[in-house]
């Protein structure tokens, strides 16, 4: 009998930290800038990124020391998963804690990193950097409702 894969046998908390890593497809969806909005609560992505984020490899360009020079990134973990709603709802992490599957574009089912890109998921190409903005409110003249859309389907 085939061996499940372990983001199949284990719950979130017990994976090891390079299990946890692995689930990132690397999609950038999580690095973007967001608000809420202040009439019903929704929050909206928009098409600016963080400044660390690299909009052609689609990762943090400094994810070691990420929170240290950008205090308000957040750090994902089993225990704060459930008070994220924003996370996308493609997000191996969300879908995991949901009781849901991968997808099948999700580079630990397909083995191939390019996968997410591939599928046209991610961000990779389509972001601009918060660090060209005059002021962080110019933002929202980039706002993303679209990217709300859930991409477990490609």
């Amino acid at each position: 009998m085939p061996t499940r894969p372990f983001w199949e046998t284990k719950s979130l908390a017990e994976m090891s930290a390079r299990e946890w890593e692995s689930l990132c497809d690397g999609c950038g969806l999580c690095c973007l800038v967001r608000f809420e909005d202040e009439y019903n609560g929704e929050i909206v992505p928009t098409r600016v990124a963080c400044r660390l984020f690299d909009d052609r490899l689609c990762r943090c360009s400094d994810y070691r020391d990420r929170r240290a020079r950008v205090p308000d990134c957040i750090k994902l973990t089993p225990h704060n998963i459930a008070a994220l709603p924003w996370m996308p709802g493609s997000c191996a992490y969300r879908r995991l804690h949901e009781g849901k599957s991968l997808p099948a574009w999700h580079p630990l089912i397909t083995g191939d990193s390019e996968s997410v890109h591939a599928a046209k998921v991610s961000v990779r190409g389509q972001t601009i950097s918060e660090a060209t903005l005059d002021d962080p409110d110019d933002a929202l003249a980039f706002m993303a409702p679209d990217l709300l859309r859930d991409r477990s389907d490609g």
